[in-house]
């Protein structure tokens, strides 16, 4: 016999009522999606899984609202998640800040920091149209929109665009459950860390049952390898270095090893959970030097360390266990300065057990 609590049906059906303080900011942003709006939806920089898939799935839903609906992105539409798309989705990003210049509302999802939509930035700061944040992170030192629906307690903001969608009666259909998928699966490293709640199961349990198929999902996010990734990994693993005293690993690549093996953007993403996975370590580091005088590093951190209030310390943000930040200089220059910022950081967080 079992010595757990039994399980409490309730509990299980409570999983997908939507909290009431959620239901409030979606209320409030309703009034703002008036068939016939030309809304434009955009994420940060070098879109992620979430931010990517939270787009796709809401552009679908807003258009069962008759919406006119347009993604316009900081940086180009990783080739990784350009399966989400499909003929359905106008991605005006190639207009760049021109593609903002008619639009009756804009959408910031992912983010709620005007600082991180780049090229966008400076428009999307002069712009007089409503402007609503569907988030789940801080809110960064300049919080973008009028409106706010956010919840740092949601594992993804797929997991918010998926209340919206049941809040205001719009269809998951299979193309929106897709991609909320994607954003649930790959913002919880595969619903393997912290932020892998049950409410998150039971989300993906709903779209498994919308039409999504988790072996093809997997192969097309996790399984479609090029060999420039694998001779990146190789080149960058050739710079790790452990410090197993205070659990710190890191790991660097210069612009020019980037270049020279053919990789993209997209080939760099996920390389930190390799120095992550080290038994023992804390809290991992991914230097990655972008050429003109600027780095871009990725924090990644275990138990309890929380790497969002280190990646502040540089202009950074994101979450307790996965954070970034740009840093004006070269490698030579930024590395060592994270690295002691990141010595003297775990210095005073007591080590926790598993």
């Amino acid at each position: 016999m079992s010595s757990r609590t039994p399980v409490d049906v309730a509990v299980i059906e409570d999983l997908f009522s939507v909290p009431a303080h959620r239901v409030a900011a979606i209320r409030a942003l309703e009034p703002l999606l008036v068939p016939g709006t030309r809304v434009a939806l955009s994420t940060h920089l070098n879109a992620d899984g979430d931010g990517c898939g939270s787009e796709a799935a809401l552009a679908r839903l807003l258009q069962q609202r008759g919406l006119d609906v347009r993604i316009v992105n900081p940086t180009p539409w990783p080739e990784l998640f350009r399966f989400l798309l499909g003929d359905d989705v106008q991605d005006a990003s190639p207009r760049g800040p021109e593609a903002l210049a008619d639009i009756d509302l804009l959408l910031v999802l992912d983010i709620n920091d005007v600082r991180r939509l780049g090229v966008l930035a400076d428009t999307v700061r002069g712009l007089s149209v409503p402007i609503g944040v569907i988030d789940h992170h801080v809110a960064g030192e300049e919080p973008v929109g009028h409106v706010t629906y956010a919840d740092t307690a949601a594992c993804a903001t797929g997991e918010l665009i998926f209340d919206l969608a049941r809040t205001l009666g719009l269809r998951i259909t299979p193309p929106v459950a897709e991609s909320l998928y994607c954003a649930l699966l790959t913002d919880t490293g595969g619903f393997r860390f912290s932020n892998t709640t049950p409410r998150a199961h039971a989300i993906a349990a709903a779209l498994l049952s919308a039409g999504v198929a988790p072996e093809a999902m997997y192969r097309r996010i996790y399984a479609q390898v090029k060999p420039a990734r694998l001779h990146l990994l190789r080149e960058a693993l050739a710079t790790l270095r452990i410090d197993s005293e205070i659990g710190l690993s890191w790991i660097s690549l210069t612009n020019d090893v980037v270049q020279a093996t053919g990789a993209t953007t997209d080939d760099v993403d996920g390389l930190v959970e390799h120095p992550r996975s080290i038994a023992g370590t804390r809290l991992a580091l991914l230097f990655r030097d972008l050429g003109h005088g600027k780095v871009k590093v990725s924090f990644r951190s275990t138990g309890n360390v929380d790497v969002q209030q280190l990646a502040r310390q540089f202009g950074g943000g994101g979450h307790v266990k996965a954070s970034g930040a740009l840093i004006v200089g070269t490698l030579d220059e930024v590395e060592p300065r994270i690295i002691e910022a990141a010595r003297a950081y775990l210095a005073q967080v007591p080590r926790a057990t598993l």
